[in-house]
């Protein structure tokens, strides 16, 4: 049986031909279409994938950093009870993410007792060696909600709660194709989001706003791959979901895994940072799970933040047109000057899977005469 490759040079070569074929067979430039992931946009970037697209494409990242759409009251939340002396767990992006006022790691170099962790597990194993009050400060999208809620009916200590954060990526597509100023012909769906959801929660969003969407995997030759589905739908006029990551997506998804997820959290509505207010947006506990829901424990004191503004750089910042596909980090003036990985403005220099952080670490959109798909050569 010949091996099933995803780094095969030649097939790349191929489907970015078959890609450049059929944008040019829509007769309209640009063709945009937007994915909502940061691991795509890492691979994207990192195997110079731009530059075997062709001119009249347009791959937009959408709001698909969940670090980057944690919004500023959740995060001043965290710094409140930091501040307040209650030990507060979270993983890494989340430290230096800005509040109103500070970052959780500011309140960490004023004397908080913040400890970063690699999952919700290990938060609970630091709640069971300390008689002192544990938060995890939850966040990612409901990939990572699913750990939260298997811990949580596993049976968690009286000393840990959880402030969720848990973002649900579905409600926001939503959101994204009916903002003024989107332009937005089709969307890839995140693999490994719809390896939780399967892709036919994807159907009512198609049926509403007709436009196709394509669940993709994560290697050069499944974005590819792809983006050549995408196209080939808006240029037929089809609006439908397909599948082109098999191997790990069913059309319902993992259901131990959901059912889970839906006996712990409720979707309800919130905003997204420099976005917008999400329907059913944000996940939080359900009135069940009380006993371990941060918010209905303590006393959280965000106003004591509130009397610091943000600086003058921090309400520079485009954040939110760059995650909704409005703009690029090139059109923002802090990118790549006052806004680097080592002083960042901006939610979406912090994180690992934002937009600004990819574009200054692989170099954003190539030159397209230059050879840099390490894959298509």
């Amino acid at each position: 049986m010949t091996p099933l490759e995803f780094r095969d040079p030649l097939r790349a070569k191929a489907l970015s031909a078959t890609l450049a074929r059929v944008v040019s067979e829509i007769g309209r430039s640009p063709v945009a279409v937007m994915h909502v992931c940061g691991s795509h946009e890492q691979a994207i970037a990192r195997f110079g994938l731009r530059s075997a697209f062709p001119r009249g494409l347009d791959v937009i990242m959408g709001p698909g950093c969940p670090v980057c759409v944690t919004d500023q009251p959740e995060i001043d939340e965290a710094v409140a009870l930091a501040r307040q002396g209650v030990r507060v767990t979270t993983y890494g992006d989340m430290l230096r993410v800005p509040g109103t006022a500070g970052s959780l790691a500011d309140a960490q170099a004023a004397g908080a007792r913040l400890d970063v962790v690699y999952s919700v597990a290990q938060a609970v194993e630091l709640a069971r060696e300390t008689d002192e009050e544990v938060v995890f400060f939850a966040s990612v999208f409901e990939t990572t909600a699913v750990a939260t809620a298997a811990v949580i009916v596993a049976g968690v200590p009286a000393n840990f709660s959880v402030l969720s954060a848990h973002k649900y990526i579905p409600p926001v597509m939503e959101i994204v194709a009916e903002m003024p100023g989107t332009r937005v012909d089709g969307f890839l769906a995140a693999g490994h989001a719809a390896t939780i959801t399967g892709w036919r929660v994807f159907e009512p969003f198609v049926a509403r706003h007709h436009l196709p969407v394509v669940v993709a995997g994560f290697e050069p030759l499944d974005i590819l791959a792809a983006l050549v589905k995408l196209t080939e739908m808006i240029r037929d006029g089809i609006a439908e979901v397909v599948n082109l990551f098999p191997r790990c997506v069913t059309p319902d998804g993992n259901r131990r895994a959901l059912d889970l997820l839906w006996q712990v959290f409720q979707p309800i509505g919130g905003r997204w940072r420099g976005i917008a207010h999400v329907p059913n947006g944000n996940l939080r506990l359900r009135d069940e799970w009380a006993s371990v829901d941060a918010r209905r424990r303590f006393a959280i004191d965000v106003a004591s933040l509130w009397n610091g503004a943000p600086s003058t750089l921090v309400r520079q910042c485009i954040c939110g047109n760059i995650m909704s596909g409005i703009a690029s980090p090139h059109d923002c003036a802090l990118f790549g000057n006052a806004c680097v990985p080592d002083a960042q403005v901006g939610a979406c220099m912090v994180s690992s899977e934002g937009t600004c952080r990819i574009w200054h670490e692989y170099g954003g959109i190539p030159e397209l005469g230059e050879p840099s798909c390490r894959f298509c050569q």
